[in-house]
């Protein structure tokens, strides 16, 4: 599979590569999991053609874990659906909530919407109406809107958003937080005065990069499939891909996908 690959090859001439192969495999009942650092649009219709999505679930997600000041939160979708309908902003959230709670160990975790302000009127039509539909889930956390510029700050466990505005959303953190690093790294060596005073905060400069690095988090989880799929970061190095494998092995032991379709009501939608 090259990245310029149309996704759809990866059903029809590319069925044999490495990832047509697992993702087989998988449907198959041949593995438990699958970890992929491939093409992100090839792994999204893969699995939803391959590995299939759970009964009612009407699109998978992918769900970022990432860090913010008082901890890691969940970013979802991020890519996956560019253009969504508000019902399937609900099923992102419980689907969040359960990987969260099931995973991560939050016990009840608060869903935030994206959205460019916290008041009940902001956004679009779409974001109405979806804050609308969260904020009737009784069995959902829904905290209300979450301004975009207060995510890093940690004002919610569960991020949710259409897959454009989360792929924005993940993107700007991900170059914010490398320019961050980036420019202290710089300042630090910039002379003879500013190395020494990197030597007396340096276990708060490692404390710091450790708290920022997407690495410890593995990758992110394809919700919504009827397996564990894993989508690791393109650039990942061992210790990230080690991170992502140790997530999949997490998800299989904790029923996240189990529990996702446990939750489903008669109609389709997620108690």
């Amino acid at each position: 599979m090259e990245m310029e690959d149309d996704p759809r090859t990866v059903l029809k001439s590319k069925l044999d590569s490495s990832m047509g192969t697992g993702l087989k495999a998988l449907s198959e009942g041949k593995g438990d999991a699958f970890v992929s650092a491939g093409s992100t649009a090839a792994l999204v219709v893969g699995g939803t053609f391959i590995v299939k999505r759970i009964k009612g679930i009407k699109r998978c997600a992918i769900a970022s874990v990432m860090p913010s000041d008082k901890g890691p939160f969940m970013l979802v979708d991020c890519g996956a659906n560019a253009e969504c309908e508000p019902r399937y902003l609900v099923q992102f959230a419980k689907m969040g909530s359960v990987y969260m709670n099931k995973v991560l160990g939050v016990a009840s975790p608060r869903v935030g919407l994206a959205n460019i302000g916290v008041e009940e009127t902001k956004g679009t039509d779409f974001i109405r109406e979806s804050y609308g539909l969260l904020k009737a889930e009784g069995d959902l956390n829904f905290i209300g809107n979450a301004e975009v510029r207060d995510i890093p700050f940690g004002v919610c466990d569960v991020v949710v958003a259409d897959g454009f505005t989360g792929n924005v959303i993940l993107k700007m953190y991900e170059g914010v937080a490398g320019m961050l690093v980036g420019n202290i790294k710089a300042m630090f060596k910039k002379n003879l005065v500013s190395k020494l005073g990197a030597l007396c905060v340096m276990g708060g400069l490692n404390e710091f990069k450790d708290k920022m690095d997407y690495k410890q988090y593995g990758g992110a989880p394809l919700l919504g499939l009827c397996a564990p799929v894993i989508k690791a970061h393109g650039s990942s190095d061992a210790r990230a891909f080690m991170n992502a494998v140790r997530q999949a092995k997490e998800c299989c032991e904790k029923g996240v996908c189990e529990t996702i379709a446990a939750g489903l009501s008669s109609d389709g939608g997620v108690r």
